[in-house]
């Protein structure tokens, strides 16, 4: 028994690298998990003290957890047990479907990750592109019950829209976006998901993926997520605020328990002096399609030598862009006056939206431009400027335009359209670019002809 054994170093190596990870697994790294989940959470507790609106510990939990806990959710059971008599698949299968959407679906937030590279990000490439103008946020978000769910309802311009919104609202709350198949490319769907961001396949028929998704977005809203939604669906092809597709607004409304949590919208208007995908979209919406061609080596060209010239000084950005808040709109309240009808509360959300959707130089130029034609020369255009301005503050509209008057704007305005060739030396639109003005232009047009129709009823 206590003779000698001789054995091979190599399996002496073996044998004590074994040891040595059954005492870790054992002994040492329950200690460390602890150590560091202590420090998270005393990080996290002031974190949350610092924010006006707390990280929910829906988004807390670990990914897998969420995932199990939306599979076996009994009316996702129940949706697979209907997609299994409907299609004659096995339950089995039909579940494993589910399980397949719940993992497409569900985020990994990562705090770390959102509020150390995320938020940083956002705001040094806002910064980079635009001078950002903002209404007060605070103000929209003052009077709202702590404990009530806050979703976002923003009007959809850009791509920038994601950037944008992260950065404005990190010193107050995080936010979940719903964003579309674009993001399912690795290895931007990882950081994508590790920001909290769902993923929506908009085309989908499939019943049972419809299902998973509705729960999820009821679950995430029942538990008090703060969510940032685009209700157009989509990118605007004309520039316009457009229709509410009901998708996930009907989610939300059909999980929602009037005893419970309230729900509440905050519209939010966006717009840019420049839309970065501007020709790409007024493109698409003249060929009556919404598939956009994806040119990677052209993307990255554009983005280094806008790079080079920010590194020498000679680009200057892409305008302003701005961002207008609206008054919040209570789900409890709204149903109790105007009933569990969907399409009027889509309607009021988008006029809302529109309604705040603030007016910057370009698309103020622009408007003036299409009235009557091309100006006989500045003196014109600037007269047509200041009745815009005029009849757009009477309005009530959100102008976020030069503080040193018409004057400057007119410049502001002028300058980029020339310099992308839209118009001429002469205030004249050059052939082609008609669609590309109106595009510019759609934000003062739009706000100006719901004006006119308002005072005509």
């Amino acid at each position: 028994m206590f003779g000698t054994v001789e054995l091979p170093v190599w399996l002496l190596a073996l044998i004590l690298a074994f040891a040595g990870v059954t005492f870790a697994s054992h002994f040492l790294f329950p200690s460390v998990r602890w150590f560091f989940r202590k420090r998270a959470e005393r990080a996290l507790a002031q974190l949350n003290a610092r924010l006006v609106r707390p990280i929910e510990w829906f988004k807390l939990a670990r990914r897998q957890d969420m995932i199990v806990r939306l599979t076996h959710d009994p009316r996702v059971l129940e949706a697979v047990t209907d997609h299994a008599a409907t299609t004659g698949v096995p339950g089995a299968v039909a579940f494993e479907e589910a399980q397949t959407y719940a993992r497409e679906i569900v985020p990994g937030f990562s705090t770390t990750l959102y509020f150390s590279v995320a938020t940083r990000a956002a705001k040094w490439l806002s910064r980079l592109l635009y001078r950002v103008r903002v209404s007060k946020i605070d103000a929209a978000l003052a009077h709202i019950d702590p404990k009530a769910t806050v979703i976002f309802v923003i009007n959809h311009r850009s791509n920038m829209d994601y950037v944008l919104v992260t950065w404005l609202v990190a010193g107050r709350s995080t936010v979940s976006f719903a964003v579309g198949e674009w993001a399912q490319v690795w290895p931007l769907s990882r950081l994508i998901r590790a920001m909290g961001a769902y993923f929506i396949r908009r085309g989908r028929r499939n019943a049972l993926y419809r299902r998973v998704l509705a729960r999820y977005v009821q679950m995430a809203t029942e538990d008090g997520t703060t969510q940032a939604i685009f209700p157009e669906g989509g990118l605007s092809l004309d520039g316009r605020v457009g229709p509410a597709k009901m998708g996930l607004l009907s989610y939300i409304v059909q999980g929602f328990n009037p005893a419970g949590r309230d729900v509440v919208f905050v519209p939010v208007g966006l717009a840019y002096d420049r839309v970065l995908e501007d020709r790409v979209l007024v493109a698409a919406g003249a060929a009556g399609t919404r598939r956009f061609r994806m040119q990677p080596f052209r993307l990255t060209a554009q983005v280094s030598v806008m790079l080079w010239n920010r590194w020498r000084g000679r680009f200057k950005g892409f305008g302003t862009a701005a961002v207008g808040f609206g008054a919040p709109v209570s789900l409890r309240a709204y149903l109790a006056q105007h009933g569990e009808a969907l399409q009027p509360l889509g309607a009021y959300l988008m006029a809302e939206i529109g309604r705040v959707v603030p007016v910057l130089p370009v698309p103020m130029v622009s408007a003036a431009l299409l009235e009557g034609g091309a100006p006989a020369d500045r003196t014109v255009l600037l007269a047509r400027l200041e009745s815009l301005a005029a009849r757009l503050r009477a309005d009530g509209a959100v102008l976020k335009l030069p503080p040193h008057g018409l004057e400057r704007t007119l410049d502001e305005g002028l300058v980029p359209l020339k310099a992308r060739g839209i118009i001429g030396g002469g205030f004249e639109t050059r052939p082609g670019e008609e669609r590309l003005l109106a595009f510019c232009a759609a934000s003062v047009t739009q706000r100006l002809e719901a004006n006119s129709a308002t005072r005509q009823t």
